[in-house]
């Protein structure tokens, strides 16, 4: 059963946009951290942009700073990624995962871990993933 789906990749030309939707149950989604990472063939996954749904604070990786905005709407619970000025270089598979945290803990911990990008393990929701493919 897919608890995080994700929804707005495709191709897109470089210096293009793109907004990335990713809706989930509201279980999953208040008061917790949800993120994009991304995935290039053979590399790492890796943690692009965080967003606290409780008071939205946020935390972008240096590659997307300035260019990429996470945002959420709550009475939905969607999260979105909208993405500016791609680049070749930013083509990637795009997942949207939800840091889960024990409802007993305090927020303030919570958006702590959020703020300097989350505190992803095993216990945490994943999307499958919407590709992004950049042409030059």
């Amino acid at each position: 059963q897919e608890k995080l789906a994700e929804s707005g990749g495709g191709p897109v030309a470089a210096g293009g946009s793109r907004r990335l939707s990713c809706t989930t149950s509201g279980s999953i989604y208040d008061k917790n951290c949800m993120g994009w990472f991304r995935q290039r063939p053979g590399e790492e996954r890796e943690v692009v942009a965080t967003i606290y749904t409780v008071d939205d604070t946020q935390w972008y990786a240096d590659s997307v700073k300035g260019r990429f905005i996470i945002s959420r709407n709550s009475a939905e619970h969607t999260v979105y990624l909208s993405m500016n000025d791609l680049q070749p270089e930013d083509s990637a598979m795009y997942i949207c995962a939800a840091d889960v945290h024990p409802s007993t803990m305090m927020s303030s911990v919570v958006r702590s871990y959020c703020a300097f990008g989350g505190s992803w393990n095993s216990g945490d929701v994943w999307g499958q993933g919407t590709q992004i493919s950049v042409s030059s």
